[in-house]
């Protein structure tokens, strides 16, 4: 089977190539812009939109314009690139079979700031070699493993990173355990196991909650896009970063530990998105109870729930393991012991005390107790590989068991 792998590495450009990057950036940025546009448009007349071959078509005249001719200074595949990224946006946008994806939206400059190439990439050593920009050096981390599919460049902060894209051929993978369990995600801690293990996470916007308000505040007092202003929205940009790369550190620890030692993951398929949506309603039905949903949301969005979701997915699968998803209902006011559900079962947020039998546990084990038993029932009703073990609107229990790739 195949598989496809990313190598992520931060790049040492010249300040030539940095301007490269940034053009051919704000081209890709323009040119999804400008199609969006125009594809909107079309809807609002309702008209059919402007395909993938159409739209090469229009950046064909483009190029050849006064007014757009600066075009033709980025990379040609890369922009071919964008008008294929838009396409298929659009194509998933429409896939009712895809309910949580949603239309294009427009891109801001700074902003997720990325391009990508297709072919004629080549690592020589701690140098890549990039179609139009050259040979630019590279911090390699890694050996770098199979053939090379693409390549994407992309803007973090003030630094520029390349990921490399490449296709190993392997076995198909045997997990080394036989073991299953069930996982609870959490706000006071991040994953509670059904064995009792439990992982705490970082927290790292609640610790940094007030050094980034403080940073914040200063900002807020300069003069807007004044050299100070630049230097201290630069600052609140590295604290944004930290408190991102220490959430997807404890991730990433926590999802590797489990992946090996366990074969059989079960988790609640929960829409996050939605769980943290806000409260405070509108002017003519306002919300409940806000600043204590803007709390819990802050809470849920900090521990990165679905990252984590994601994450234990593709590991699972590098490792031939698999990730049940069950129906998240009445999972932490039910009973492990006895399975009666109550909601006079939930004592508090960390205390159970089921009210027929008298079993009382931390409650977030309790929870993960009974994932794990969803999951396995579902197994035992043909929910592996086939119909799915329950419906929610389109949207039901999955295995995470395809091939990695085509």
């Amino acid at each position: 089977m195949q598989v496809l792998k990313a190598y992520k590495f931060r790049l040492e450009p010249t300040e030539d190539q940095k301007h490269l990057f940034a053009e051919f950036a704000g081209c890709r940025r323009f040119l999804w812009n400008k199609m969006l546009f125009m594809n909107l448009q079309r809807l609002k007349d309702k008209q059919p939109i402007i395909r993938y071959h159409e739209a090469a078509w229009w950046l064909t005249l483009w190029k050849k314009s006064d007014e757009f001719g600066f075009l033709a200074q980025a990379q040609s595949q890369v922009l071919q690139q964008c008008l294929k990224d838009l396409d298929r946006a659009f194509s998933d946008g429409f896939d009712r079979k895809q309910p949580l994806k949603r239309m294009p939206q427009f891109k801001r400059k700074g902003l997720g700031d990325s391009f990508r190439f297709p072919q004629s990439v080549r690592i020589e050593g701690d140098r890549v070699f990039l179609p139009k920009v050259g040979i630019v050096r590279f911090r390699e981390s890694r050996s770098i493993k199979g053939l090379i599919r693409s390549a994407t460049v992309s803007r973090r902060g003030k630094h520029w990173f390349v990921s490399i894209l490449t296709a190993i051929e392997v076995d198909e993978p045997v997990h080394e355990s036989s073991t299953a369990t069930g996982i609870d995600r959490g706000v006071v801690n991040l994953a509670t196991l059904s064995d009792g293990s439990v992982f705490e996470g970082s927290k790292p916007l609640k610790r940094l909650s007030k050094k980034l308000a403080r940073e914040q505040r200063r900002l807020a007092r300069k003069t807007k896009f004044s050299n100070n202003w630049k230097k201290q929205r630069e600052r609140i940009t590295r604290l944004y970063i930290k408190i991102a790369d220490a959430r997807n550190d404890a991730i990433h620890k926590a999802t590797t530990i489990i992946s090996k030692n366990h074969a059989v993951t079960v988790l609640e398929d929960l829409r996050t998105k939605n769980m943290t949506a806000s409260a405070k309603g509108s002017v003519d039905e306002p919300g409940t109870s806000v600043r204590q949903k803007a709390g819990l949301n802050r809470s849920i969005l900090d521990m990165g729930w679905f990252e984590f979701g994601q994450q234990l997915g593709y590991k699972q699968q590098w490792r031939g393991g698999q990730v049940i998803l069950i129906n998240p209902r009445n999972t932490s006011r039910k009973c492990s012991t006895c399975e009666f559900t109550d909601k006079g079962n939930r004592i508090t947020q960390e205390q159970f005390s089921c009210t027929a039998c008298g079993h009382a546990e931390n409650a977030d084990l309790n929870a993960a107790k009974n994932i794990l038993a969803a999951g396995l029932a579902a197994t035992a009703c043909g929910g592996i590989g086939g119909q799915a073990p329950y419906e929610a609107g389109t949207r039901g229990a999955v295995m995470q068991s395809l091939p990695l790739a085509a």
